[in-house]
């Protein structure tokens, strides 16, 4: 199923939904940067969620459950983002002042499209990810990028109100290592009050997902699940980069790799701070999408 046709069909399973309404009409934005005023909120958590399709604005409790997870975490001074809808080598900083939003989805309803999240820019964090990314490795800035719906969709629900500074950067490869070494590159952000945020999915089959009816997860998603939530929760980096060896059920739950790779990148970014390891959010979706969201520290 390519990915037009699974929009559609997601289109067909949720047009009827009721608009949650969570967020506001599109605007034009002004230019921002990140606030300096306040005091520090100290070593910020590395995370990776699960972002859900745009339908997810539509899902009250899993919006709450967005809203919940921030409200329990320390504000962060800005948000980085990587998200499984940006795959660009070599690495790319996104928009950096004005932060449009990147409508990467077809045939949603038009109300999808009207959606804005007007959140300020952060030009100083994008300076400093090239301060730390910059010597050994190729960085270039795409000033038009806005930010995906793996980006803005999650951060509607964590930060509704749009006012805390955010700055997307692109995978610039699928490999784990060197994935796992990225997240290890940016972890000082974490003391700099930066959350780091990976958004994909640990499950992402899309010819195994149901969106017409509620089902019971194939034990295959369940399996894959719990042995991330294992590996997860004891923070083994080295089962971890293994995962496509060693994970049970990997090429069911992952017939392509892009939605579970920003987890790597979250895991990396806690290992030189490890602490306590969450699951703030379970469960399943469209049969066989775990929601699973971990939050490193």
């Amino acid at each position: 199923m390519d990915r037009r046709s699974l929009l559609k069909l997601l289109l067909a399973a949720g047009g009827a939904a009721p608009w949650a309404g969570a967020c506001q009409p599109r605007a034009e934005r002004g230019s921002m940067s990140e606030s300096t005023s306040g005091s520090s909120p100290g070593v910020m958590p590395a995370i990776f969620l699960a972002h859900g399709s745009p339908f997810l604005l539509d899902d009250a409790m899993w919006l709450e459950e967005l809203r919940v997870w921030a409200d329990a975490m320390p504000r962060p001074s800005a948000v980085l983002m990587l998200s499984a809808h940006w795959l660009d080598e070599p690495l790319a900083i996104g928009a950096t002042r004005t932060v449009p939003l990147d409508y990467d989805f077809y045939n949603f309803p038009e109300r999808f499209y009207q959606v804005t999240y007007p959140a300020p820019g952060a030009p100083a964090l994008a300076r400093r990810v090239e301060e730390l990314l910059g010597g050994s490795r190729a960085v270039r800035s795409v000033p038009d990028r806005g930010l995906d719906h793996g980006a803005f969709v999650p951060l509607v629900g964590m930060y509704p109100k749009a006012d805390v500074p955010v700055l997307q950067i692109s995978f610039p490869t699928m490999d784990p290592e060197a994935l796992l070494a990225l997240g290890r590159s940016l972890a000082p952000l974490r003391r700099e009050g930066v959350l780091i945020v990976g958004s994909g999915f640990l499950t992402h089959n899309l010819r195994a997902a149901n969106f017409r009816t509620a089902t019971t997860a194939p034990s295959w998603a369940i399996d894959f699940d719990a042995w991330c939530a294992d590996v997860l929760a004891r923070q083994d980096a080295d089962e971890l980069v293994q995962y496509r060896a060693r994970a049970p059920g990997v090429q069911m739950a992952l017939p392509t790799h892009e939605h579970f790779v920003p987890v790597l990148v979250a895991m990396g970014a806690a290992l030189e701070m490890p602490g306590k390891v969450a699951f703030p959010i379970t469960g399943f979706v469209h049969g066989s999408f775990t929601r699973r969201s971990v939050q490193f520290g």
